[in-house]
């Protein structure tokens, strides 16, 4: 980022603060704001957590913070950076005042951000599907009511950088309908994000605050850290070259950490409670390598907040494309197999399924409120313990084999499993028998569990489901929510072998 950005954050901070108007002007403009930006008026603070505060000051010099009735003192470095922890705090929506006071530029500062709640935040990245916007939505209905005091919204504009960053243009404000119109790049705030936002807020009555990071089209190895790459050697050669090519091509977020030092560190070490992603599609050619690289992101933003393993939230994969009309490989499918595998295999990661919600002509599919929801109910059953809350489809479990008959067994039916539409026919399933051939089965629920079979394959040996770009498929659980692909087989995967 450039000197003239800093100066803007600066200026804005300060601006926002208590010094008069003529010592604003007269104040020589510092690098790197007093106060960083991410403490703005609106800015929600994570509860019970010792929350990190930071700025710039001249060095060595003392930085005081007072908010909720404590007082804080900490040191600028040799580098002017100061950062102090204040201690954990509760819920709070009142509203209330930060002050912070210190020495930069051989003046004394006063900032005052004011509106402070305390609550709970999530950071919300990925690529274009997280990215769409409201006014993409079909959704003025909820943009015209959105106002909502305690829910807050802040975005992480777009950047690449070969070098970590340590801040960003960028500020809370409160959710409205013109908030969340206008701020974002591609048709307001992320409906992902605000649906996921407000069913938290209204469900829980906390304040709770949003982080938008997201870049359409990306890769997920773009939004890891060098660090976090270098125990996959799948990205070596991408490494050394990462800083050549954003010279070549400043502007090109595809790049190996470019992401991750533009628009995750400005905001690192913030407080939160846990992420929210909606990223797959540019990784699907690659989807056998998306389970250690997911991994491998999830563990670098973890060790990178250092607020322990935290709540990760993975949305599946949507429907789009048309289906073949007989079985097939897809990696379509395998990348949905390696999102589950990731929340399967990765402590205190979730799952959406969004099968049944996409759109075969459209990438971007509009029906963000049910992946919102979807989000939050994961969310609500295992970060904040709402018992009986459903937060799964029908999860496959086992399957035996008996007189050229498959059995499957599920976990997470919800009161039972049921055929949603289609006159109460399943559809979706296919068996295969050595031949690793697959072809469609007739399916039918017993005692919740499912058997398949099909007169063409007498002795089956593996069961698949939803396995392409937009099955046609309809099994649910009684909480109305669907079970996302499976299969049964471990028989090697058409992207096993693409870096």
């Amino acid at each position: 980022m450039n000197r003239t950005t800093f100066q803007k954050i600066a200026v804005a901070v300060v601006i926002g603060g208590t010094l008069t108007a003529a010592q604003a002007q007269s104040r020589p403009q510092t690098q790197m704001p007093f106060l960083h930006p991410l403490f703005s008026n609106h800015a929600v603070l994570q509860r019970d957590l010792e929350v990190p505060v930071w700025g710039w000051a001249d060095p060595g010099t003392d930085v005081t913070v007072e908010f909720a009735g404590q007082k804080v003192t900490a040191k600028a470095g040799n580098d002017g950076k100061w950062m102090l922890k204040l201690g954990k705090m509760g819920i709070s929506a009142e509203p209330r005042t930060m002050k912070v006071t210190g020495t930069a530029n051989n003046l004394t500062q006063t900032v005052e951000a004011k509106d402070i709640l305390v609550g709970d935040v999530w950071f919300c990245s990925g690529q274009s599907n997280m990215e769409m916007g409201m006014k993409l939505c079909n959704a003025q209905a909820d943009i015209d009511a959105a106002n909502y005091p305690t829910l807050r919204l802040l975005m992480v504009p777009h950047s690449v950088q070969y070098q970590p960053q340590q801040t960003a243009v960028m500020s809370w404000e409160a959710c409205t309908p013109q908030v969340l119109e206008n701020k974002g790049v591609w048709g307001g705030y992320s409906a992902t994000a605000f649906y996921f936002g407000r069913e938290l807020n209204q469900t829980l009555n906390i304040p709770i605050g949003l982080i938008h990071s997201s870049w359409g089209g990306t890769l997920a190895e773009a939004w890891t850290s060098a660090e976090g790459l270098k125990p996959l050697k799948d990205f070596d050669e991408r490494l050394k070259n990462a800083k050549s090519q954003i010279e070549k091509d400043p502007g090109n977020p595809h790049v190996c950490t470019a992401l991750y030092n533009g628009m995750v560190t400005p905001v690192i070490p913030y407080g939160i409670m846990g992420t929210i992603w909606y990223q797959g599609c540019s990784n699907a050619d690659r989807a056998w390598q998306y389970r250690s690289l997911l991994s491998a992101m999830i563990k670098d933003w973890r060790n990178s907040f250092q607020t322990g393993d935290f709540p990760f939230i993975i949305v599946q994969l949507a429907s789009f494309m048309p289906s073949s009309p007989e079985p097939r490989e897809h990696a379509w499918a395998e990348i949905r197999e390696s999102q589950a595998y990731v929340a399967e295999t990765v402590p205190n990661c979730g799952l959406a399924v969004t099968i049944d919600i996409g759109d075969v002509n459209d990438i971007h599919p509009k029906n963000k409120a049910d992946v919102g929801r979807r989000l939050a109910y994961w969310a609500l059953a295992n970060t904040y313990a709402k018992r009986g809350m459903a937060f799964s489809g029908p999860v496959y479990k086992k399957m035996s084999i008996v007189d050229g008959t498959i059995r499957l067994e599920f976990d997470y039916d919800c009161g039972g499993l049921v055929a949603r539409g289609n006159d109460g026919v399943l559809t979706g399933f296919a068996v295969a028998g050595e031949d690793k051939k697959f072809h469609w089965a007739k399916a039918i629920i017993q005692d919740d569990t499912i058997l398949l079979y099909s007169p063409e394959v007498p002795n089956p040996v593996a069961a698949r489901y939803a396995w392409d770009t937009s099955p046609v498929c309809n099994l649910y659980n009684k909480a109305g929510l669907p079970a996302g692909p499976f299969r049964t087989d471990d028989w090697p995967l058409t992207t096993k072998d693409k870096k």
